[in-house]
């Protein structure tokens, strides 16, 4: 599975005098497997883009290929496309409303009329992803819950349509530290086991930085910058110019550069910092 953005465009509101242009003919490809950091400032065009990779826009001008197959055309079937690419808006769970976790995850492949023993199984092995005990979970209702346990439930619902893309906006939002650590981790262990795209929009840099294989920057409805993460945190002045800033660890990592050349600077990782400090460390003590 694959996916190729071409010269895509959006205009809202077009032809009328509050016309604005969200996205500027990007173009972009993630390949199978790869787990995308998208990053950008508010109003950068983060939230439009997604919305068009599972048909809740459509553009105004260019194609998104999945698989060898463009989804923009008139012909095809949002449904399908949407048992194909999960999309998880910020905050889901304010979107669940059965009586029982297992009704609300249940939800959407009963929608595909699959089988029971099917729904059952993949409510099960999707609940089991995010980290949550079926037996002793699948019967209580998701408001008896926290609220880092209600969004596990929201993602499990995505999760239960089997999607070979994952798009996650903002998943951590409102959650406390423990709380983010927990999703992000049980983010990272379904991309580990399904090799599936996973695109996370974050404002976390820390968060982005521990997770993604490859970074994708949008300020004003363009592609900005797009690379491996220390690639990308690199262009600290850049990064600040548009509004953003690269992880806590390498503004102290090229702080320490000044007071000494041989520190690295391109570290965005609190492992690698602190393997870097010790040697830097030695160095002095054996100076």
């Amino acid at each position: 599975m694959s996916l190729e953005i071409k010269d895509l465009s959006h205009i809202y509101m077009e032809g009328t005098p509050f016309e604005f242009q969200a996205l500027k003919e990007i173009s972009a490809e993630i390949k199978e497997g790869e787990f995308i950091g998208l990053i950008g400032h508010t109003g950068s065009g983060k939230s439009t883009f997604i919305q068009h990779l599972n048909g809740l826009l459509k553009p105004t001008s260019g194609s998104i290929i999945l698989d060898g197959l463009n989804i923009t055309k008139k012909e095809i079937k949002l449904k399908k496309l949407r048992e194909k690419v999960g999309l998880v808006f910020q905050y889901p769970e304010y979107q669940l409303f059965e009586e029982t976790i297992y009704k609300d995850i249940a939800f959407g492949p009963k929608n595909l009329e699959l089988s029971d023993s099917i729904i059952a199984k993949r409510v099960k092995d999707s609940m089991t992803q995010v980290g949550l005990d079926y037996e002793k979970m699948k019967d209580l209702s998701p408001f008896e819950l926290s609220g880092g346990q209600r969004r596990r439930v929201a993602i499990a619902g995505v999760l239960a349509m089997k999607p070979d893309i994952l798009i996650l906006d903002e998943p951590t939002a409102g959650l406390d530290p423990r709380g983010r650590d927990e999703i992000l981790s049980q983010i990272n262990k379904v991309h580990l086991q399904t090799k599936n795209i996973i695109i996370l929009v974050s404002h976390s840099m820390e968060d982005i930085s521990r997770f993604a294989d490859r970074i994708i920057v949008m300020d004003k409805g363009t592609i900005a910058l797009s690379g491996k993460p220390r690639e990308v945190f690199k262009e600290i002045d850049f990064l600040e110019s548009i509004g953003l800033a690269a992880p806590q660890v390498t503004y102290l990592m090229k702080g320490l550069k000044e007071k000494d050349p041989e520190v690295r600077d391109d570290i965005y990782t609190i492992e690698e910092a602190k393997e870097e400090i010790l040697k830097m460390l030695r160095r002095r003590k054996d100076a």
